[in-house]
């Protein structure tokens, strides 16, 4: 039995995981792009010492900070884990992943790091706007469905037609088959406003568990400042702060804003993208609705 559990930061997930975890005897697999970072345990949220003793736990702080880790390969590190007996409980906030196990992916060949780091530099130093009507010259299709306001997904389309010479289109129409089919799905939507107080409570406890610590730990580990660990909400002010560029109250105020806007994205995507699976407003109501479709199951 596989258990999809999704929702925006702060919204009770990883509980709700360790509770099914318990209670069915099983497996807890992140699908968080920030989870799967060893250096940050407090900052991301990640279950505590004490969570993963209580129930196995899998993908979880395993990839070192400075390494890219894409949906492909997080594919291809989960698919052996949801095989044999045992009930497999997926849960994170980051889309990408459940549609893509969901729906499969598009294969793009690997992008030649000169180009990426060609188109980067770019992103950095070029407007949107302008970006975009290069794209239009180059890939009119991949332009027509982009806004030039996403300098991201602009430089990603770029990439794909400089280093193959094909339309990131071309690519988006294939997609390889889906590895789950066949799950109990449950997205959570907790109240706006109850979310934004979670937020700011949630942050203000990783700072008494030791998030400053934790960051500056992280900047002894000589990254680059574009790593992928660096780009983890809360680790710029909390570095501004510790460097004394930004009162610490300041910093607290911007890595909560920034954590707002996130889940008001994830909320967003999540509705948009997700939208066939179960609901529940909180943890509480979801485990009750995922018990009862357990004892149905067969």
């Amino acid at each position: 039995m596989i258990i999809l559990i999704a929702g925006p930061t702060a919204s009770g997930k990883s509980a709700l995981a360790l509770d099914l975890a318990k209670r069915l005897r099983g497996t807890v697999i992140n699908a968080d792009s920030a989870q799967v970072y060893r250096d940050l345990q407090i900052l991301t949220a990640r279950p505590t010492p004490a969570d993963m003793e209580a129930a196995p736990h899998a993908l979880y702080g395993h990839v070192p900070g400075d390494c890219p880790y894409s949906v492909a390969t997080w594919l291809s590190d989960i698919a052996p884990l949801l095989t044999g007996e045992g009930v497999k409980i997926v849960t994170g906030g980051t889309g990408l992943y459940f549609s893509a196990l969901t729906e499969g992916i598009s294969e793009i060949p690997e992008i030649p790091a000169e180009i990426r780091a060609h188109w980067r530099a770019a992103q950095k130093a070029t407007a949107p706007e302008t970006l975009h009507k290069t794209l239009a010259a180059r890939d009119p299709i991949m332009a027509a469905r982009l806004r030039p306001s996403d300098p991201q997904r602009i430089v990603r389309a770029l990439e794909v037609i400089d280093a193959t010479g094909h339309s990131l289109a071309a690519f988006q129409a294939e997609r390889t088959p889906p590895l789950v089919t066949d799950a109990i799905r449950m997205v959570l939507t907790p109240d706006r406003t109850e979310l934004r107080a979670r937020i700011a409570e949630r942050f203000t406890k990783m700072l008494g568990q030791g998030a400053e610590a934790e960051v500056a730990a992280l900047m002894t580990r000589g990254y680059a400042t574009d790593a992928p660990v660096m780009k983890a909400i809360g680790v710029a002010p909390l570095i501004a702060a510790a460097t004394g560029e930004l009162p610490l109250r300041d910093a607290v105020t911007n890595a909560v804003t920034a954590t707002r806007a996130y889940a008001k994205r994830q909320d967003t995507w999540f509705r948009n993208r997700l939208s066939h699976w179960s609901r529940a407003k909180n943890a509480d109501a979801a485990l009750a609705q995922i018990l009862a479709t357990t004892r149905k199951a067969p």
